[in-house]
């Protein structure tokens, strides 16, 4: 993949975030995300990929537009495979919270996991604990183990996880061992990579979330020289088979880096829609104008390059063609 491709991809994201940021607050994540999903669709036309998006917004007859299975770029550059997700966060934009994101990631031909739509167990770390940590063994261990490595007492631990009912045995695990906790409304994506940020604050992040997040955050995690260990978690038969269909023999099996996005070059790039732990929304000025934060990366060099940029709207003709849907 050439260099810059990772510039082109951050059109896409920021033109997706541009898209949803004005839903903020207004309680429509259908909305936000089918603007977020129309923007970057159009704007992938400019791209110079034969991408396949191998992780999108469904499958093709659940999903208009960039669905799995869909064509991508306008077919003139390598073969890559597609992971997006247009809003990162739909919840997180109807309600004006923190966190949103638009994301792409792309990869050499074959080499992203075509993640099922389904629950993924989650460990993500930074660099400091990759390859230290296991997702197999007990929680309370590896929060011993994590403090350890990292050289703090365990109550200085900051442990990120997804609000949830479903997560009610590891939040006891972390409050009886004493850890801080940061809990997420919405964001899986964000979660998983904050603890490879360390502006973030965050040691590691665990929990259960979106399967097809999962290889998107580990897609980030790979430029980062960070981590993150899955398990899918089909629940029931027909997930199971459904494992099976998309190429995965044992859905239980403890899924590495390497399983999810390969061992060749991969790009990430984010935008963000409302303020985070790693990037800050879309602000908009008197002038017309709107500035976005974002962040892009490439595997291969281990380049993390912030991009801030301030857009004059009227200039943008599909954020125009939106406003009339």
């Amino acid at each position: 993949m050439e260099r810059e491709l990772a510039l082109e991809l951050v059109r896409v994201t920021e033109l997706a975030a541009l898209a949803s940021a004005p839903w903020m607050g207004r309680g429509d994540k259908d909305g936000a995300d089918g603007a977020a999903t129309e923007a970057m669709r159009a704007m992938f036309d400019s791209v110079s990929i034969k991408g396949t998006v191998v992780i999108g917004e469904g499958e093709m007859d659940e999903a208009p537009m960039l669905y799995i299975g869909e064509s991508v770029g306008n077919l003139d550059g390598p073969e890559v495979d597609v992971a997006v997700d247009p809003l990162e966060g739909t919840e997180i934009v109807a309600k004006g919270l923190n966190n949103a994101l638009s994301v792409i990631a792309v990869a050499n031909k074959g080499q992203l996991l075509h993640a099922p739509d389904m629950y993924m167990e989650k460990l993500a770390v930074g660099p400091k604990l990759k390859g230290k940590l296991s997702i197999e063994r007990p929680l309370e261990e590896t929060l011993r183990v994590a403090a350890k490595e990292l050289g703090k007492s365990i109550s200085d631990l900051t442990v990120m996880i997804l609000d949830r009912s479903r997560h009610e045995t590891q939040i006891k695990t972390l409050r009886r061992v004493g850890v801080r906790i940061k809990f997420l409304s919405d964001g899986d994506v964000a979660g998983a990579i904050a603890p490879a940020f360390e502006d973030a604050g965050i040691d590691l992040y665990v929990g259960s979330g979106g399967a097809p997040e999962g290889v998107l955050a580990a897609a980030a995690l790979r430029c980062l020289d960070g981590e993150l260990q899955g398990r899918l978690m089909p629940a029931n038969a027909e997930e199971f088979q459904r494992c099976i269909r998309m190429g995965i023999t044992d859905p239980y099996k403890v899924l590495t880096m390497d399983d999810m996005v390969g061992t060749e070059d991969v790009i990430f790039a984010a935008t963000g829609v409302t303020p985070g732990e790693i990037l800050g929304g879309v602000r908009y000025f008197a002038d017309q104008r709107a500035e976005t934060q974002s962040v892009v990366m490439r595997a291969r060099t281990r380049t993390i390059r912030y991009v801030r940029s301030l857009h004059y709207l009227p200039n943008k003709p599909i954020l125009e063609k939106l406003k009339g849907r």
